[in-house]
């Protein structure tokens, strides 16, 4: 007995009756960032392993324990991209984007991939949207990537449902001042660190700030904060940025906590986060940050560069989590053309819905082609949200006429062909 072949464990598919949603939602944060003046990029979802060590650092959780990496036949090492932003500037260095004092304001999105335990909004497979703006040093690019995630939210509905958390994390330099005081601090508290803050004690302890152990929580009350430590060029940019946000009335608070988990961010981190789920938990559904040393680190040019990135599964669970109006609907069918088993009718049948689509081009139209009754295909016309049936049936097409019934009214009447394509467009307002 043959067993049938599953998905992938923790890569999902996405069904005709969520795609809706998700096409919904890809137009929405796709046209905002157009009217911003941002181009969309594409690039390969497999790059050289070397690129993301080199990017993300070796002592991460993505890279150490995340990737999906592979041997191709030429015994190269090669991954499933993790994230976004290490590809983008791979491709931007090696297509001379960079270069010549450019200035780029780049979009795009796709699926990532990360080998984790699957749960609720983590999938092995997941999707993300993401804005990355090169070229700019000052704040201001900072707070317009911010004002663009909010004008998402509001757009989708989810602004009352998300609130906005920043930090500086300052120079590399700065951050390296901070790092010392910070190992300096936790060796006094050794017995209080659970294993995952032991393993990034002197490897990258700064990830240690952003843990989830209560008991460590508990004691980074009391260590320094990574905001006494900041240079001043770092400190006078972040005050105004939060300048520029308070002038905009975007509302955010502080986390002096906020790192963000890749090692290529300096100076502003952002995220935007949310307490739907019934267990209260903060779940970030975009994050972003400066990152103003990658591109020289992968062999490019030195330049300043922000950007951030959307977890879709988690904005839609958000949007099904407090109900929006968008899971109510269906798609619509505007036409279903009904026609019987005869070959000569058929083919009348497909000449007809061709001519409709020539005219109107954004009219969405089903053709039945399976041999069914005219009584179960008027039924399938009903099951498919249809507006307007067209019937064609042996004694029309001796005729040369269809009937049309307008399933909005219930008006049934017998057109002749030249007369479709009028009715249509009065009908459906086109």
């Amino acid at each position: 007995m043959n067993k049938s072949i599953q998905s992938i464990r923790g890569m999902h598919d996405i069904l005709p009756k969520d795609t809706i949603i998700w096409q919904y939602i890809e137009h929405t944060l796709k046209s905002i960032v157009h009217d911003y003046g941002y181009k969309e990029i594409r690039f390969p979802i497999v790059e050289n392993t070397n690129l993301f060590q080199r990017s993300i650092g070796e002592i991460t959780d993505v890279v150490e324990k995340e990737m999906y990496n592979f041997k191709d036949r030429n015994e190269n090492s090669i991954t499933l991209r993790p994230e976004g932003t290490s590809g983008c500037v791979r491709a931007g260095i090696e297509h001379g984007l960079f270069y010549n004092n450019q200035e780029q304001r780049l979009w795009y999105y796709g699926p990532m991939f990360r080998y984790e335990r699957p749960q609720k909004g983590r999938h092995r497979q997941f999707h993300q949207f993401s804005a990355e703006a090169f070229g700019c040093t000052g704040p201001n690019i900072d707070a317009e990537l911010i004002l663009i995630t909010a004008r998402c939210w509001e757009k989708l509905g989810i602004n009352k449902n998300i609130s906005l958390e920043i930090n500086s994390i300052g120079s590399i330099q700065s951050r390296t001042n901070y790092r010392k005081k910070l190992i300096s601090f936790l060796e006094k508290h050794l017995k209080k660190l659970d294993h995952y803050a032991l393993r990034r004690l002197h490897s990258n302890p700064l990830r240690i700030l952003d843990t989830k152990n209560h008991a460590t929580k508990e004691l980074l009350h009391a260590a320094p904060m990574i905001n006494d430590y900041l240079d001043n060029d770092s400190h006078t940019h972040f005050s105004k940025l939060c300048q520029l946000l308070d002038a905009t009335k975007i509302p955010y608070t502080i986390n002096p906590y906020l790192v963000r988990g890749l090692d290529y961010y300096n100076k502003t981190v952002f995220e935007w986060i949310t307490t739907t789920d019934h267990n209260n938990k903060k779940k970030t559904i975009c994050a972003g940050g400066r990152y103003d040393t990658l591109i020289q680190e992968l062999g490019g040019p030195s330049v300043p560069a922000i950007g951030f990135s959307m977890g879709i599964e988690r904005i839609i669970l958000l949007m099904q989590a407090i109900n929006h109006e968008i899971f109510n609907k269906n798609i619509h069918n505007d036409v279903y053309l009904i026609n019987s088993s005869d070959f000569d009718i058929q083919k009348h049948a497909i000449l007809i819905s061709e001519n409709i689509r020539s005219e109107f081009p954004s009219i969405r139209l089903i053709v039945h082609h399976r041999k069914d009754s005219i009584k179960k295909q008027i039924h399938l016309a009903y099951k498919n949200k249809t507006k307007i049936l067209l019937i064609l049936n042996e004694e029309n097409f001796l005729k040369k006429t269809i009937i049309l019934k307008n399933l909005q009214t219930n008006a049934e009447e017998i057109l002749k062909l030249h007369e479709i394509n009028t009715k249509l467009k009065y009908i459906l307002n086109i």
